[in-house]
C-alpha cells in the first residue's frame, strides 16, 4: 500500500513545536502511523537548492497539503509573496487536498498579508480554528480519519446504524411508535399496521437486530433520546436585531424525537414572524400567510436534524433576527457535495441514512436530495432574496426576511387590538382568536395556523386564550374529551370583530 504523503507548511518562524508534534504524532500514532508519511521544514536535508525551491517540489510530490497559519505573514520574494503562499498557491494549482489550521488571534495582530492568505483559503477549502495544541492535534485527527474515509482506507459504519451499547426495546415509546405508523402509512402507504410490536417495526427498519437497538431507533422513537444523547437538542433564540446581543428576549431549549425537534422548533419560528390572517370572505377558514414560507423553515430544520454530526458536542441552533434566520448544523458537507451543487439537483448524500428514512415515510422530508432546491424555490416565490449557504466550522442555512425601508413599514402579525385597561393583545392569542370559527377542535385549529407541536401550541395558543376569556371548551368539566371542541366566548367574538374591522381598514 502507498503511503499517503503530507506536507505540513506555516511560517517557519511560527509552529515549530506545533510542526514537531503534528510529524511525530502522524507517524506514530497506531491508526495513521498506518497510512501517513508527514514531511516538516525540520528534516530537510542539506542541498545545493534554494529551501523554497524544496519546499515547492514538496507539495508536488505530496498528496495533503497541511497549512498551519496565525499572525505572521513570513519572509516575501521580490513579488511580495511569501513562501507559505507560493506553496498554498501551488497546492491549489495541483488540486491537493487542502486541510487549513487557523490560530485564534486578535485581528488586530495578524499581518494583513496573512488575512487575505485566511481569507483566500477560506474561499476554496474548509478551515479549523485551534487556540492550543491539543486542540490543533483533535482537529488534524479528525481530518485525517475522514480523509482514510472518503478515500475508503478504512470503513467505518455511520453513526446512526452504529447499535447502542446499553439501550434497547424498553428504551422506546411504543405510542410514539404507532404514531409513526399512522403518519407513514398515510403519506408513504407504510406495510405494516399500527399496533406492530416496537421490535417488529424497527427490524422492518433496520433499527434493530437480535434484540439491540440503534443509535438512530433511539433519536426517532425514544422515550427519552437526550439521556442517550446529551446534544440531540435543539436551542432556539429570538434577537430584535440583526446580531447576537444578551440577555436574548426569547430563548428555549428544545428536546426529544428528531419529530418532536422539527415540530417544536418549526413552531418557534413561526409563533415569531410576520403573519397575514385574512377574513373568511373567501371561505370558511380565515387564510393564513407567514412572511417565510413555513416549508422552507421547515425543510431547513429537517435537513439539519437528519444531517447533523451525533457525534460532536455541539447542538443544532435555530437564531431569528430582525432580517434573517439562521440554521446552524453541527456538521459538513458529505465529500464531494459543495455549497455550488445545493444550488442544482443532486444525489442525496445523507449522513445518517437510517435515521433519514423514517422521517421520509413520516412525510418530513419530500424527496431524498431535493431539499436545498425546494428551500431556494420556496424562498423566490415568496419575494424572498435567495437564501444562503455556508460552510464553515458549522454548516449554515440563511433565509433572508424581506426588507423593509423603514421600522415602521413592519407589518404587524396580527393587527393592534386591546384587552382591559389597554392591554395588548399577544400575537399567538390573536392569530387564534382570527382562525377560529364555530366550534373547533384542537387540531384543526393547529392545521389552519399550520402548528404541529401539540404542546408549544397549548402552551402559547389555548391556554393563554382560554385564560383571558378569549376562549372555551364545549366540555369544560371533561378536558380530554374525545370530542372536545373550542368556541369563542363573547368577549372572544367582540374582540375577534375589532380585530377584522383593523384589517379591512388596512
Amino acid at each position: 500500500m502507498n503511503r499517503i504523503r503530507i506536507f505540513i507548511s506555516s511560517v517557519q518562524a511560527e509552529f515549530v513545536d506545533e510542526r514537531r508534534l503534528l510529524h511525530e504524532y502522524l507517524s506514530t500514532d497506531a491508526l495513521l502511523g498506518q497510512f501517513f508519511d508527514p514531511f516538516i521544514f525540520e528534516n530537510l536535508p542539506a542541498q545545493d537548492q534554494r529551501p523554497s525551491q524544496l519546499y515547492l517540489e514538496a507539495v508536488e510530490s505530496c498528496d495533503i497539503y497541511l497549512g498551519i497559519f496565525g499572525k505572521s505573514y513570513g519572509s516575501e520574494d521580490d513579488e511580495g509573496i511569501s513562501p507559505t503562499e507560493r506553496e498554498y498557491d501551488l497546492a491549489v494549482q495541483l488540486h491537493k487536498t487542502r486541510l487549513i489550521f487557523l490560530q485564534e488571534n486578535d485581528p488586530a495582530q495578524v499581518h494583513p498579508k496573512e488575512k487575505l492568505l485566511v481569507s483566500k483559503a477560506g474561499r476554496e477549502v474548509i478551515r479549523k480554528k485551534f487556540s492550543s495544541v491539543s486542540m490543533l492535534k483533535a482537529a488534524v485527527y479528525a481530518a485525517c480519519v475522514n480523509y482514510l474515509q472518503t478515500h475508503e482506507y478504512i470503513r467505518i459504519g455511520p453513526f446512526d446504524a452504529s447499535m447502542h451499547p446499553s439501550a434497547g426495546l424498553a428504551d422506546l415509546d411504543e405510542q410514539k411508535v404507532n404514531g409513526f405508523i399512522e403518519l407513514a402509512r398515510a403519506k408513504r402507504a407504510f406495510p405494516l399496521p399500527v399496533g406492530t410490536t416496537c421490535e417488529t417495526v424497527m427490524t422492518h427498519l433496520n433499527l434493530a437486530t437480535e434484540g439491540r437497538i440503534s443509535n438512530a431507533a433511539l433519536l426517532l422513537f425514544g422515550k427519552q433520546p437526550q439521556r442517550f444523547f446529551i446534544t440531540s437538542e435543539i436551542r432556539c433564540a429570538h434577537f430584535h436585531g440583526t446580531e447576537i446581543v444578551k440577555p436574548i428576549p426569547s430563548y428555549q431549549v428544545f428536546k426529544g424525537t428528531v419529530f418532536d425537534l422539527v415540530d417544536q422548533s418549526v413552531d418557534f419560528v413561526l409563533s415569531k414572524i410576520n403573519v397575514a390572517v385574512g377574513t373568511r370572505d373567501s371561505g370558511v377558514t380565515a387564510p393564513v400567510t407567514y412572511e417565510l414560507p413555513p416549508a422552507a423553515v421547515a425543510e431547513a430544520i429537517v435537513n439539519a436534524v437528519a444531517h447533523r454530526d451525533y457525534t460532536c458536542l455541539g447542538s443544532i441552533q435555530v437564531m431569528l433576527f430582525s432580517n434573517r434566520l439562521e440554521i446552524w448544523n453541527p456538521g459538513r458537507l458529505p465529500f464531494g457535495l459543495t455549497i455550488a451543487k445545493l444550488h442544482r439537483a443532486h444525489q442525496s448524500i445523507p449522513a445518517n441514512p437510517l435515521l433519514a428514512e423514517p422521517m421520509y415515510l413520516a412525510g418530513y422530508i419530500e424527496r431524498l436530495g431535493t431539499g436545498t432546491g425546494d428551500i431556494i424555490r420556496l424562498c423566490r416565490e415568496a419575494g424572498l432574496k435567495e437564501p444562503e449557504f455556508i460552510q464553515e466550522e458549522d454548516f449554515k442555512v440563511v433565509i433572508w426576511r424581506k426588507e423593509l425601508s423603514t421600522p415602521q413599514a413592519t407589518p404587524q402579525a396580527t393587527p393592534q387590538a386591546t384587552l382591559q385597561a389597554g392591554e395588548l393583545v399577544p400575537e399567538p392569542i390573536g392569530r387564534l382568536i382570527l382562525i377560529l370559527s364555530g366550534e373547533m377542535k384542537r387540531a384543526d385549529i393547529q392545521d389552519c395556523l399550520g402548528l404541529k407541536d401539540r404542546k408549544n401550541f397549548i402552551s402559547l395558543y389555548m391556554e393563554p386564550s382560554i385564560e383571558a376569556g378569549l376562549v372555551e371548551m364545549v366540555f369544560p368539566e371533561r378536558p380530554t374529551h374525545q370530542d372536545q371542541r373550542y368556541r369563542l366566548t363573547d368577549k372572544g367574538i367582540r374582540l375577534k370583530k375589532q380585530l377584522e374591522e383593523t384589517i379591512r381598514k388596512r
